[in-house]
């Protein structure tokens, strides 16, 4: 199963290839996608993405995992996110969430076996 390709994203609306539904946030594996709900882990901006957000996308056996903060960056990566990802053996990249797209897609048209969250405004 490939990963699907985010088609397009704008200032809190992001769509995914072979979805018909659009996304404010979203997860993507390996076959699939859906809305992240900040609200079933308790996540907000500070202190920020939660092993609890990632579990679901990393027993889909994603090899690298990509993470967008927000157009602005205002959702923080604490270092015990980084460091559960790594010991689950998976390798994981932060950045702005545009620029996140781009690797994800650029993974995910390559054939790897990436996932990601993407918060699509601040």
């Amino acid at each position: 199963m490939s990963s699907p390709e985010i088609a397009s994203l704008s200032w809190g609306h992001m769509k995914v290839k072979g979805c018909s539904s659009s996304y404010k946030d979203c997860k993507v594996w390996p076959g699939g996608s859906r809305a992240w709900d900040w609200r079933e882990t308790g996540t907000d901006h500070y202190p920020g993405v939660q092993p609890a957000d990632l579990e679901e996308i990393l027993r889909k056996g994603v090899q690298t995992l990509v993470i967008g903060r927000g157009m602005s960056e205002a959702l923080q990566v604490p270092p015990s996110t980084l460091d559960y990802v790594k010991k689950q053996g998976v390798d994981v990249r932060v950045f702005q969430t545009e620029q996140a797209v781009k690797e994800y897609n650029a993974l995910a048209g390559k054939g790897a076996k990436v996932g990601g969250v993407f918060h699509s405004t601040c």
